[in-house]
């Protein structure tokens, strides 16, 4: 059974970085896409970003590209996620999931990690 347990979020201030980290647990890391999601409070979920198995394609939504990065560490079983100049519009729970970008609706299936940008 895959579990997935993400950490490295908190609070900074608005131009500071983060690095989340997503623990894979299970088979088959390698072998398939993962990406990221978020979900700001009374907000919908948002997909942030995807990469592949090989991390040959990363994809970023528009609101985050040029200040997020994606990337992976298959023999680690890790997904990262480094946040660059964040906003206070990142304000959110941050979630990684199985596959590049899963189609909606979609759910958690693991509690994330909170990132909270102020001014």
């Amino acid at each position: 059974q895959v579990q997935l347990m993400e950490s490295g979020g908190g609070s900074v201030q608005a131009g500071e970085s983060l690095k989340l980290s997503c623990l894979y647990s299970g088979n088959i890391f390698g072998g398939c896409g993962m990406g990221w999601y978020r979900q700001a409070p009374g907000q919908e979920l948002e997909w942030v970003s995807g990469i592949n198995a090989a991390s040959g394609i990363l994809k970023y939504a528009d609101s985050v590209k040029g200040r997020f990065t994606v990337s992976r560490d298959n023999a680690k079983k890790i997904l990262y996620l480094q946040l660059n100049s964040l906003r206070t519009a990142d304000t959110a729970t941050y979630y990684c999931a199985r596959g590049f970008r899963p189609p909606q609706p979609w759910a958690p299936e693991s509690q994330g990690t909170q990132v909270t940008v102020s001014s």
